[in-house]
């Protein structure tokens, strides 16, 4: 939206030329959304705290949870507001990777938005049950990959990127549809069953937020894309600055969520910040490399279909709880402990991803 007033007044000002920097913006974009968190948290935090919108707590969890019982939650509003607010003052608003994002970040969040309210202010412990859940992922999900398919302008914006080698990629064709429905829907879930400690799911998700803002900016770089034998795709570089705002949020939004929680995002955020990455990946045509980065979801979406897998097949658990940041609390290790340690392996991660740039 400003980038309009800037081009405007660059005409007579030299000065605001560096507005139209895209990674200045995206700077911008990490500032706007981190003060946004910083002045509004504290008033938002109190509001859920007034109406008692607070935190349940499963009965067979770790008994070190019953103290976040009454906990405010649904904070992820505070990052979705300064993830959208930032984008639509920072981003190119006629790039349609832009819109189709934050189409994607709002659906998924109106539906964990849904969820949580049924959970907290009705007091019903299904929210809107898991299968109408499902469902309008499923639309959302659908909606942006036939966007993103109806409106490629090229063969490559469609084609499954192999990384560590410079040559391979895959045309997908129609099943590209199949492809970023299930990176986007599976990746909101991901999140979301990640999100169950202090600060455990917002820092990784701000540290590959940040990694495929940068895989973003290459893409959409004629030059640089292809010095490093990715993909060019025309106009993807637009998407850093949501990828930046989500960065500034998360930030934001960790200075609350830290442990002792002040807040927790609940659905509202969790579904939304894991279709945004996923959908980005997609954009960017990094799904694989999202799998990478995103290891720490990855293992614990996996270690609930295996520990349902295994109990429905022979009775027994593989783990003493799941996911698996609950087998380590029933461990012995302490909360902190198990979300800086996820944070570390996240890290490790993430630049393996990025390394797939340069190993080609």
């Amino acid at each position: 939206m400003l980038l309009y007033l800037f081009d405007y007044l660059a005409r007579e000002y030299t000065v605001f030329n560096v507005f139209r920097y895209l990674t200045f913006r995206g700077i911008c974009g990490v500032l706007t959304a981190l003060s946004i968190c910083f002045v509004v948290g504290p008033t938002m935090i109190r509001k859920l705290g007034h109406y008692q919108i607070g935190q349940t707590v499963r009965a067979d969890g770790p008994p070190t949870h019953i103290v976040k019982a009454g906990t405010p939650t649904m904070g992820g509003m505070l990052i979705l507001v300064a993830v959208l607010v930032a984008t639509l003052l920072w981003a190119d608003l006629s790039n349609r990777f832009v819109w189709v994002v934050v189409f994607t970040c709002t659906a998924f969040g109106v539906i964990g938005w849904v969820d949580d309210y049924r959970k907290l202010v009705n007091r019903d412990p299904r929210g809107i049950g898991a299968k109408v859940k499902y469902f309008w992922q499923s639309v959302a999900g659908l909606a942006g990959a036939l966007a993103l398919y109806f409106s490629a302008q090229s063969p490559l914006e469609t084609q499954l990127i192999v990384p560590f080698f410079k040559d391979v990629a895959i045309g997908l064709g129609p099943w590209f549809i199949v492809v970023t429905y299930f990176v986007v829907v599976g990746s909101s879930n991901a999140v979301n069953l990640t999100d169950g400690l202090d600060g455990l799911a917002i820092m990784p998700t701000v540290l590959v937020a940040g990694a495929l803002g940068l895989f973003a900016y290459l893409t959409g770089h004629s030059v640089f894309s292809v010095y490093l034998g990715i993909p060019y795709i025309a106009g993807s570089g637009e998407v850093l600055v949501f990828c930046a705002a989500l960065v500034g949020a998360g930030l934001g939004f960790l200075w609350f969520n830290t442990y002792p929680a002040q807040v927790f995002m609940g659905d509202i955020g969790a579904l939304a910040l894991g279709a945004s990455l996923g959908m980005v990946a997609v954009v960017v045509r990094q799904e694989i490399v999202l799998f990478i980065m995103g290891g720490v979801f990855v293992v614990e979406t996996l270690s609930v279909i295996l520990q349902v897998v295994s109990f429905k097949l022979i009775g027994k658990r593989i783990f003493r709880m799941a996911p698996l940041h609950h087998h380590f609390e029933l461990k012995g290790w302490p909360e902190p402990r198990v979300s800086v340690r996820f944070w570390i392996i996240t890290l490790i991660l993430v630049l393996i991803g990025l390394a797939t740039l340069k190993i080609r």
